[in-house]
């Protein structure tokens, strides 16, 4: 069976430097897959790899088969993409904005489904009709997930997406992912939170410079022990 994310000997050279170098795996539908890593690991950069925002030094990446270089169109038409730091437009409210960007994308959806989308992300009611530049960080985020949600892609690749959230909502979220998995979607999130990845993912891949020096899954319904991954990943200084 044709895996919905796959990384084939991955690697990514910028400016003389290597920021990626031959990094394999597969995320198969309906599972959570988290790249754990530090600054400059790598995380993001392969992200954008399986967008087509980056073009590989080596190796492929591939969306439900099909190499991103050969059918971008398709393949960014099955993924729905969360950034660290999300563009929305601070002049428009809630529904605006999710209004807008599903336009961008070619889909829309009624006040009810944007309004059961936001229910699921906790964003208040009071702030919805309120503009954004009003908002914290985290109520941002919250309504970047909503559109991400309202994409109803098979795909998800979320990048530190409890950055700016509080304790109460990144729990939320998590179970949200859950939820997400359970029904099919396939998730790759990039975060550097041992304790995140832990909780939410089904296996932890550890990037280090570039590499993928570890693995972790998930077994008998129990979560991935997080003081073995904690261990792996402070070695990231000395080794």
């Amino acid at each position: 069976m044709t895996a919905p994310l796959e990384a084939r000997e991955l690697s990514l050279i910028r400016e003389g430097n290597t920021v990626l170098d031959g990094v394999s795996f597969t995320v198969a539908a309906g599972e959570i897959f988290a790249l754990l890593g530090g600054n400059g690991a790598g995380k993001s950069s392969t992200l954008l790899t399986f967008l087509g925002f980056l073009e590989p030094s080596g190796g492929q990446v591939l969306v439900n088969g099909i190499s991103v270089d050969s059918d971008i169109t398709t393949v960014r038409d099955a993924i729905a993409y969360l950034p660290e730091a999300t563009s929305l437009y601070g002049h428009l409210n809630a529904y605006e904005n999710l209004d807008y960007f599903l336009d961008l994308a070619g889909k829309s959806a009624g006040r009810v489904a944007i309004d059961a989308a936001l229910d699921r992300v906790a964003l208040p009611q009071e702030a919805r009709t309120r503009r954004l530049q009003s908002y914290s960080k985290g109520m941002r985020q919250k309504t970047a997930i909503a559109l991400a949600l309202l994409r109803e892609t098979p795909i998800l690749l979320l990048d530190e997406p409890t950055s700016g959230l509080d304790p109460v909502a990144i729990d939320e979220f998590h179970d949200l992912v859950k939820a997400l998995a359970e029904g099919g979607q396939t998730v790759l999130m990039v975060t550097h939170d041992v304790y995140g990845a832990c909780q939410v993912a089904d296996r932890v891949g550890l990037l280090r410079h570039g590499k993928l020096v570890g693995s972790f899954a998930a077994e008998n319904g129990k979560r991935i022990d997080t003081e073995t991954v904690h261990a792996a990943f402070a070695e990231r200084e000395t080794a």
